[in-house]
């Protein structure tokens, strides 16, 4: 499962829509479909941002781990 994919389901999970997802992490408009579509990737701050809205690990989102989970902060 790749990035967008895991994006999609914490979506689902949250009944979270592209654009409010894109509204709370203060993405461009549109631009979840850009990452669906391949023309764009996920920038390294958006990436953060949504990890952050949906409480992961951003290694859950880039795919280096299963678990959800963030390691509790220092």
């Amino acid at each position: 499962m790749n990035t967008i994919d895991k994006i999609k389901e914490l979506m689902a999970e949250k009944g979270v829509s592209k654009a409010g997802l894109e509204k709370a992490c203060e993405l461009s408009n549109g631009v979840i479909l850009k990452w669906e579509k391949g023309l764009q990737n996920p920038a390294t701050d958006a990436i953060v941002k949504i990890a952050d809205y949906f409480d992961v690990s951003t290694d859950y989102l880039l795919g280096r781990t299963e678990i959800k989970t963030p390691l509790p902060k220092r």
